[in-house]
């Protein structure tokens, strides 16, 4: 069996963080830079809460090394369900919103249903 692993985190914006993996003074618009020059993954956690652009994944797209991938979080709107066969309409929304403006840096995508 052959493939890739990878060594990544669940977000990157963790006031903690800051002074200890990341350096002081580095401004919060560039820990996705640091990070993941020192990662090979991140999940996008955000994605669960709400939705984004189209220009923000171009932007993470472009402030990532070419072999860097992202995992996506599913909206919880898609995955937070009674009956999940009623969320095609959230599905779409989510996978509408622009993840593939992400090209070859779209991972996979966690579906993280609640009981």
């Amino acid at each position: 069996m052959t493939g890739t692993v990878r060594v990544g985190i669940g977000g990157w914006t963790y006031e903690p963080w800051r002074g200890v993996f990341y350096p002081d003074g580095l401004s919060q618009k560039k820990e996705l830079a640091h990070a993941s020059r020192a990662l090979t993954s991140i999940e996008i956690n955000g994605t669960y809460y709400s939705g984004f652009k189209v220009d923000t994944w171009m932007k993470w797209r472009d402030e990532t090394p070419d072999d860097f991938v992202f995992s996506v979080k599913a909206s919880r709107f898609c995955t937070n369900r009674k009956i999940l066969s009623d969320g095609g309409e959230s599905v779409g929304r989510f996978l509408d919103q622009g993840l593939t403006a992400l090209g070859d840096k779209l991972g996979p995508i966690n579906w993280q249903f609640i009981m």
